[in-house]
């Protein structure tokens, strides 16, 4: 193995452990069950090995992979096969059961508000980067994000009448 074979499995290496989780986090989120979510992050990956892009920083790197993750998901959502398929839906982690019923509320919505709302608040994007990512106007983020708390709130309010879960926003 030759030094300059061995430092790119080293880099890649290095930008597979820096991302994974939040890769995976992300197209859990959009994809809803495990398996899909592996391939994408597969085919993300895989991309990178394919490319090598030169990132300016780690926050770049990130940036593009995320875009590469949520692009491959949605051409997987789009995809003939994956329409005529039935989504095998499962138990997502997380820590209380008042976050468990969010999670799964979240995982209803329309995919446009579900890559909004994970990269907002769990993966901690602001609009303007979302909206680099999605390839989409800063303004046409804030109307998805709106729309999508709007959805979460009534969809959790006709769920629950004490309003345990409400989302503020």
């Amino acid at each position: 193995m030759s030094d300059q074979s061995k430092r790119t499995l080293d880099w890649i290496e290095n930008v597979v452990l820096r991302n994974e989780n939040k890769l995976f986090r992300t197209a859990l989120a959009v994809m809803k069950n495990k398996p899909d979510a592996e391939d994408i992050i597969q085919e993300t990956f895989i991309k990178l090995i394919e490319k090598q892009p030169y990132f300016e920083s780690p926050d770049h790197e990130t940036a593009w992979l995320m875009k590469v993750t949520i692009n491959s998901c949605k051409n997987r959502l789009n995809s003939y096969w994956y329409k005529k398929t039935v989504p095998l839906l499962e138990s997502y982690p997380a820590q209380t059961d008042e976050h468990q019923h969010i999670m799964e509320t979240m995982l209803t919505l329309p995919v446009k508000y579900r890559i909004v709302i994970h990269l907002y608040y769990y993966e901690g994007y602001s609009t303007k980067e979302i909206a680099e990512i999605t390839n989409q106007k800063e303004s046409t983020v804030r109307e998805q994000m709106t729309r999508a708390r709007r959805k979460l709130k009534d969809i959790l309010k006709e769920n629950d009448d004490e309003g345990i879960y409400a989302i503020h926003g």
